[in-house]
């Protein structure tokens, strides 16, 4: 019975850090409709408006007067799960979210330009039915950040710009599991909670980038955002007494589990071929090499004769690239209009929590410039992931899974410049 309870701990402790719809890993992309109509192409050299903060610093020194940008996006995924030994799927495992963002930019002068934002770089919240065959693999899991970033950049000379920023980065995380089909060997139903946990931390990070403009008509921008390294502290409740010393039905301990957000680079170009028409381009490379282990521990935890260990599993993640290309079009001085193309690689090996796959984005958007002040962004997109088969050891022994769907993001900004 031991083994049937820490399988359970170590998929909750991969579900801290689940994505199922948007990026590939647990990574967030949405930081603007403008973006997101070019499927965040070209994101570190465009500066179209303020939220180029999120993905460039260096690009505030493009803006010759302040401006506020304020964003929301609706994800609505549509990702479902089968259970192929209990031929049960659980349908929309992803619920609807809503992913704010606001920016603001202030010139200082020629030289100097200083910037603060808000956004988020990763999250996810998930929900399994209770009656999930599988509950003790997946349940309801929630994992909210938050990114304080304020930034500066300087103009070294008419071409080249330099900038760099500090984050304060908040995280909440809370799930719950159910014992599934463990139900029988417990004299309880499947909807009974097994394990569940909830905290939050924060922690600070740094980010650097740079802009190079040929000319007007071309430009090129690259960004760096460090890792962040959280240190969750929270309430970690063991419904069966099985892991916690003594071992009681309910106990409860404060368990420590550190968590690595991966660092990430971006290289953008932006090229306006004619005065209504320009491409745009970015690779974006994510260090997921660094997810390695997830280890939660507390000196009254006992996992699998490891003393102090409340759960722990060896992570199998690679360093993954993001490609995608747009064009922007200027339909007039009120209207433009843009498209874009992204592939995003699968980041892990898939498993009940994360079922990583390769995702393919089709966007498209427009801009509405109602004065020389304000403007409004609408962006709209469709992700496709991979079908994807994987699986997972429990105590059952070695189940099989299939992962299917894709994700809806629509989303609507206004910048106001003063």
């Amino acid at each position: 019975m031991s083994i049937k309870i820490n399988r359970t701990a170590i998929a909750v402790t991969i579900a801290l850090t689940s994505l199922q719809a948007h990026s590939a890993g647990f990574q967030v992309s949405e930081h603007s409709a403008s973006g997101l109509g070019r499927a965040f192409a070209g994101e570190a050299a465009i500066a179209d408006n303020a939220s180029v903060i999120a993905r460039n610093p260096a690009a505030m020194t493009m803006f010759d007067s302040a401006q506020i940008s304020a964003a929301g996006s609706i994800v609505d995924p549509s990702i479902d799960v089968k259970d192929h030994a209990a031929n049960q799927t659980a349908k929309d495992v992803a619920p609807l979210s809503f992913v704010p963002a606001g920016y603001y930019v202030q010139p200082i002068n020629d030289k100097f330009a200083l910037g603060l934002a808000l956004f988020t770089n990763y999250g996810v919240t998930t929900d399994y039915p209770t009656s999930f065959a599988s509950g003790d693999l997946a349940g309801k899991t929630s994992l909210i950040t938050v990114n304080l970033n304020p930034s500066i950049a300087y103009r070294i000379n008419d071409q080249f710009s330099i900038g760099g920023g500090v984050s304060l980065v908040y995280a909440d995380a809370e799930l719950n599991r159910h014992l599934g089909r463990l139900a029988p060997l417990f004299s309880g139903s499947p909807e009974d909670k097994l394990i569940s946990m909830e905290g939050d931390t924060w922690d600070w990070s740094w980010n650097v980038g740079a802009l190079y403009e040929v000319n007007e008509d071309h430009r090129f921008g690259v960004s760096y955002r460090s890792q962040v390294s959280l240190d969750f502290e929270g309430d970690f409740t063991d419904y069966e007494g099985t892991i916690i010393e003594p071992k009681q039905k309910g106990s409860t301990a404060v368990g420590n589990l550190p968590v690595v957000l991966p660092a990430i680079a971006e290289f953008s170009g932006y090229h306006s071929l004619t005065k209504e028409f320009a491409v745009h381009y970015s690779v974006q490379w994510t260090q997921w090499s660094k997810f390695e282990e997830l280890k939660a521990t507390n000196d009254k935890c006992n996992y699998n004769g490891m003393s102090g260990v409340c759960f722990m599993k060896d992570e199998k993640y690679e360093d993954n690239f993001r490609w995608a290309i747009g064009g922007t079009y200027r339909i007039n001085p009120e209207w433009t209009v843009r498209t874009g193309f992204a592939f995003d690689e699968q980041a892990g090996k898939p498993t009940l929590s994360i079922p990583d796959s390769d995702r393919y984005w089709y966007s498209a958007g427009a801009t509405w410039a109602y004065s020389s002040q304000l403007s409004v962004d609408v962006g709209v997109t469709y992700i496709h992931a991979t079908e994807t088969t994987f699986t997972e050891e429990s105590s059952a022994g070695e189940l099989t899974f299939t992962s299917t769907g894709g994700a809806v993001v629509g989303a609507a900004q206004v910048n106001y410049s003063f």
